[in-house]
């Protein structure tokens, strides 16, 4: 199918779902539907595939395919997202295409694909955090998650790292997803920034949730030195013990 000349409506995007499934891999199929716990909606399609789909359209009427789109399927959804961030347009648009998109982020697999390609927040990192900062107080999970990968994403480095340590403490770790990507965001802080991090890890403002599965992460990084998993080890055991 060229997608570089396709004229988007209905039945054009009709054989383009059919084209898709061309495409399936039933054995990624079934291994990426394990990890996504949504197999129903998964046509078998590997990511690097998704991406090559999305550089395409994004370079032919891409607007005339956002008006078309469906999310009947993962791939459709995770195409919608990486089309945004192949988009060479100013970022106030992209805020507003990211507006339509995120009611169908409904898992972490379409929110983390599609926060790791929108490139234009690198350049507007300020505007950006405002953006992040109201995605954290949204209602719906996903959102809530979309805004702590774009931290994890963009935001590790000397410039932010002092914002992020003091967001951090306010995120709840009660619904699951949330609170591993909070995790996810300390472990990469540690890694970079292990003194800094390890103050907030001692400091008594994590959940227990988001605590417990940041110092596993920190475990499990081969970026961290054997010294340093030593102490988190020994925080988890004072962690634990306290809850005695």
């Amino acid at each position: 199918m060229n997608l570089e000349t396709i004229e988007w409506n209905p039945q054009s995007y009709s054989k383009f779902v059919e084209y898709l499934y061309t495409l399936q891999d039933l054995d990624y199929k079934n291994f990426h539907g394990k990890l996504i716990q949504n197999q129903e909606s998964l046509i078998g399609i590997r990511t690097p595939i998704l991406k090559e789909i999305a550089k395409k359209i994004s370079k032919n009427n891409p607007y005339t395919f956002l008006q078309v789109v469906e999310h009947n399927t993962y791939e459709e959804t995770v195409i919608h997202g990486l089309v945004i961030g192949y988009l060479k347009i100013s970022f106030d648009a992209c805020v507003s295409l990211l507006k339509d998109f995120l009611p169908y982020n409904t898992n972490w697999a379409i929110n983390d694909i599609t926060c790791a390609n929108l490139k234009i927040w690198k350049t507007h990192l300020d505007e950006g955090l405002a953006i992040i900062e109201q995605y954290l107080k949204n209602e719906n999970l996903w959102i809530r998650r979309f805004g702590l990968v774009l931290l994890l994403d963009f935001y590790v480095n000397d410039d932010y790292i002092d914002t992020i340590l003091k967001i951090i403490p306010a995120i709840s770790g009660s619904e699951y997803y949330v609170g591993m990507a909070n995790a996810w965001l300390i472990s990469v802080c540690f890694v970079h920034y292990p003194e800094k991090t390890k103050v907030l890890l001692e400091s008594n403002q994590l959940d227990f949730f988001t605590q417990k599965h940041a110092i596993q992460k920190i475990l499990e990084s081969n970026r961290v030195s054997l010294e340093e998993k030593e102490n988190m080890r020994k925080l988890r055991e004072q962690i634990g013990k306290s809850l005695i």
